[in-house]
């Protein structure tokens, strides 16, 4: 299992519980996230409790990471919108989080299942349907009717609008989960490419100088991309709460 690049994906089951026929067993996953939460959780606390006039390092990335968030939610939503600031930032960190954990040996990345992204854009679909209600009742199906748009194109461009709207939660979470999943596949195949290369004796070890390029190389670019996912997962969020502020904004 050494080289086998989708074995890092499995469910393993840590502690089976088992409720009336309901797989409900603490995994591998489930210890991750709650890692995840406790990194964050404990990051931001150390980081803000003693902050002071001259942030330090560790401050200024917390003080960054709050006024990234703050500044795309306000751009996206407008003051209203900040209300949703909270949740918003919570994901970011999550996920942003997540996928750096993922990144390092023997570790298990949350984002790489497609389960865990889709219960995050659930959420941010379940929110902005439900306050979107809450708020404007009735009025919020104007999210479906584009201002400017001919009376007589509306029977073809609202079903449009509806299916667009549907496939939001598909989107947010496929794109989040296929860029995790690819990225460790390709760098798992390349670090085995090095392990089987070196197996092989002077003229394998020689052989195996590329792939271990690669490799590194692939290392850099994952930490690149794993903020990136986190960047694109929360502004797309913040675009999809606008919705919910201003139905009839676009």
């Amino acid at each position: 299992m050494a080289n086998d690049p989708i074995h890092q994906f499995q469910i393993a089951r840590w502690i089976p519980i088992d409720v009336g026929g309901i797989d409900l067993s603490f995994t591998n996953s489930s210890f991750f996230m709650v890692a995840t939460v406790a990194v964050a959780s404990a990051f931001l606390y150390l980081t803000s409790s003693n902050r002071g006039l001259i942030p330090t390092r560790l401050q200024s990335v917390s003080e960054m990471a709050y006024e990234f968030v703050a500044s795309t939610l306000r751009d996206s939503a407008g003051t209203a919108g900040m209300r949703f600031f909270p949740f918003v930032f919570s994901l970011f960190m999550f996920v942003l989080t997540a996928n750096v954990l993922g990144l390092f040996p023997y570790f298990y990345t949350v984002t790489s299942q497609i389960i865990v992204t889709f219960a995050l854009a659930i959420l941010v679909i379940g929110t902005v349907l439900v306050y979107g209600f809450a708020k404007h009742g009735f009025k919020f199906l104007g999210v479906f009717v584009p201002s400017g748009v001919p009376a007589a194109l509306l029977l073809l461009v609202v079903p449009i609008e509806i299916i667009s709207f549907l496939s939001r939660p598909i989107s947010l979470s496929v794109r989040l989960f296929a860029n995790m999943l690819a990225g460790h596949i390709t760098l798992k195949v390349f670090a085995g490419f090095v392990v089987s290369l070196g197996s092989l004796g002077a003229l394998g070890i020689g052989g195996a100088i590329l792939p271990l390029i690669m490799t590194v190389a692939i290392t850099g670019l994952e930490f690149l991309v794993a903020f990136l996912q986190a960047y694109v997962f929360t502004v797309l969020a913040c675009m999809y709460l606008n919705d919910a502020v201003h139905p009839g904004g676009h």
